[in-house]
């Protein structure tokens, strides 16, 4: 590799890991310990859907995981008081899985995370690095879910 690929690949894998290692310690300070960082993505997966509820299969796609690794992790979420199931209004065959006020809480501050991290990143930028660092994770993503195929 290039001088500067070296570079950025070292700064692409040490991102990945500290916001790994980050979302590891505040769990861990938080009151929380009973959840994993991928229970938490599940949360925030169920949080983002229409009406802040989704399918089990739309879970699926979403978090691109199998229906049976998706109905475990949400089973175990209900169990802990996170998530419950609704059947859905207009047809009792499909069930929603919904946040509960305890998920809904937990999935609000891993937000909120979120949120100030990418202000922190865009603060002082000019909005042409804006677009350029965009453009940039937009390929590194489009990269990846191609990987994922």
């Amino acid at each position: 590799m290039k001088p500067f690929e070296e570079q950025l690949n070292e700064v692409i894998v040490d991102t990945y890991r500290s916001i790994l290692r980050v979302e590891e310690n505040i769990l861990k300070r938080s009151d929380q310990t009973d959840l994993s960082i991928s229970e938490i993505h599940m949360l925030e997966a169920v949080g983002k859907g229409k009406d802040r509820r989704r399918t089990i299969s739309e879970l699926a796609e979403v978090l691109n995981i199998t229906l049976p690794s998706v109905t475990v992790a949400i089973n175990k979420l209900m169990k802990k008081g996170y998530v419950e199931k609704v059947r859905g209004e207009e047809d009792g065959r499909i069930v929603y899985v919904s946040l509960t006020r305890q998920g809904r809480r937990i999935d609000s501050a891993h937000r909120y995370f979120h949120e100030s991290m990418v202000r922190s990143i865009i603060r002082d930028m000019t909005e042409s690095e804006m677009q350029a660092l965009y453009k940039g994770v937009m390929k590194l993503d489009t990269f990846l879910k191609e990987q994922l195929k």
